[in-house]
């Protein structure tokens, strides 16, 4: 690792968990990377402003950008550049791709989210979901519907999918609230979104609490999932392999392993990472026994010349 130091604190019931983990199939086919040597750090453009990540088959990569929603596609084997798709000139902050090939892309302060073709960047939808105050800020694909956080209201979004995976029309969506244990609080409050290891649910981190919920998609009730008293503290995208949860704590530098229960009620908090080239990473992508996690940098003043990275670490 040329100098490179992984910090990791390990309970008793990690090793099992990790084991177990790498052996369980995610909703659809994980990207599966060949035996090699991969970059650790990827550099992106100067000034980009990374903020989502999200890794298709074959080891595609797609990074959104806060400054002017461009988005950077690059190889994760090899870091080198793909191509760069053109952004509005609104933020793309959260953001997944689906196995046929569309980006679902959330747009923070605009209130809306957009589907985009991942090799062309055609825009095929734009949904409006809501007026300020809003800042819709990350994204998860199920198998019948793309569902958005909003930091600033407690309520999600829910895009159905038709037959296919069919789009619906840009007034088709639907506003679920957020209701049951979810308290409304100062700050950034949804922002990562996943789905329950057994795919009946949802998983919401709540930034400014640190608190996890299950949320039922139908109804909208949200239920704390019970941690044992651990506190998830600046929790930002989630990933969910198997029964593993992995959650981006920015400000933290850390990536905080969960142990779920298949119906995703509870869990244990097994491991910690920590990274010396970490700058505040917000989401996670996953491509073989690597994760992907792009450095915000949050704390530092974003001019031209800024210079951002994707880092890889092992799961």
């Amino acid at each position: 690792m040329s100098g490179r130091i992984v910090a990791r604190t390990l309970s008793a019931a990690a090793l099992g968990a990790l084991l177990i983990v790498s052996g369980t199939p995610a909703v659809f086919a994980a990207p599966q990377a060949p035996p090699g040597n991969f970059e650790e750090v990827i550099g992106l453009p100067n000034g980009f402003q990374p903020e989502g990540i999200t890794i298709g088959p074959g080891g595609t990569g797609y990074v959104g950008s806060l400054a002017n929603g461009d988005v950077y596609v690059f190889d994760a084997r090899t870091g080198e550049e793909i191509r760069t798709l053109d952004g509005p000139g609104t933020p793309s902050v959260g953001l997944k791709i689906d196995k046929r090939g569309r980006l679902f892309v959330a747009g923070g302060d605009t209130g809306e989210g957009r589907v985009v073709d991942a090799v062309t960047g055609e825009l095929l939808r734009n949904y409006t979901f809501h007026s300020e105050p809003t800042f819709i800020n990350d994204v998860v694909v199920t198998r019948d519907a793309a569902w958005f956080t909003d930091s600033q209201q407690a309520q999600l979004y829910k895009v159905p999918l038709g037959p296919g995976g069919a789009l619906p029309a840009e007034n088709a969506f639907e506003v679920v609230a957020l209701t049951g244990d979810w308290e409304q609080a100062v700050g950034f409050n949804a922002n990562g979104i996943a789905e329950t290891p057994d795919h009946q649910a949802l998983l919401v981190i709540q930034s400014s609490t640190g608190l996890l919920y299950r949320v039922d998609p139908q109804s909208g009730v949200a239920t704390i999932v019970d941690l044992g008293g651990a506190l998830l503290t600046n929790g930002d995208g989630l990933l969910v392999v198997g029964r593993t949860l992995y959650v981006a704590q920015n400000f933290l530098n850390t990536v905080a392993v969960v142990r779920l229960d298949p119906a995703g009620t509870s869990g244990e908090l097994v491991d910690e990472i920590t990274d010396t080239d970490f700058q505040i990473p917000t989401t996670i992508a996953r491509f073989g026994s690597g994760l992907y996690l792009p450095n915000a940098r949050f704390d530092t003043e974003p001019t031209p010349d800024t210079e951002y990275s994707v880092v890889r670490i092992d799961r």
